[in-house]
């Protein structure tokens, strides 16, 4: 069994899409628009909305994250969850929290905390929450 995210960015997916291939290295592993839909939408959707995402998927290193246009409404709406990235040392903890606050919000700088040398919690330009950490090895 897996649990997968599945994010709805209301209409601003393929430029996530975009920001997270150059963010995150992720790799888009499938890509379907609403105007390739095998059926008609289930929902009414906006005029122009053909060339949205109906479904997405794409991998950061072992990981599968979906995402979608949902409905198309204008604005994501994040919250109640963080997704956790690990990096293997400081310097792509730091290189990977800068480049997802770009045009986002720090909500807790990188720092040292009792769990780990490097430790961050920043809210992208999508609204999306991640948390950056270093875990220690037991060594």
């Amino acid at each position: 069994m897996h649990i997968q995210p599945y994010l709805f960015f209301e209409g601003r997916c393929k430029e996530a899409l975009d920001f997270y291939q150059r963010a995150l290295g992720a790799e888009v592993t499938m890509l379907l628009r609403n105007k390739e839909s095998p059926e008609p939408p289930a929902c009414p959707l906006p005029p122009g909305a053909e060339e949205k995402i109906l479904h997405s998927s794409f991998r950061i290193g072992n990981s599968t994250v979906y995402a979608s246009d949902g409905l198309c409404q204008g604005q994501p709406n994040f919250q109640g969850f963080s997704l956790s990235l690990s990096a293997p040392n400081e310097t792509e903890a730091a290189r990977l929290f800068n480049t997802l606050a770009e045009g986002g919000q720090v909500q807790m700088p990188l720092g040292k905390t009792f769990f780990s040398p490097c430790f961050g919690m920043v809210t992208d330009r999508f609204g999306v929450a991640w948390m950056i950490v270093v875990v220690e090895s037991a060594g």
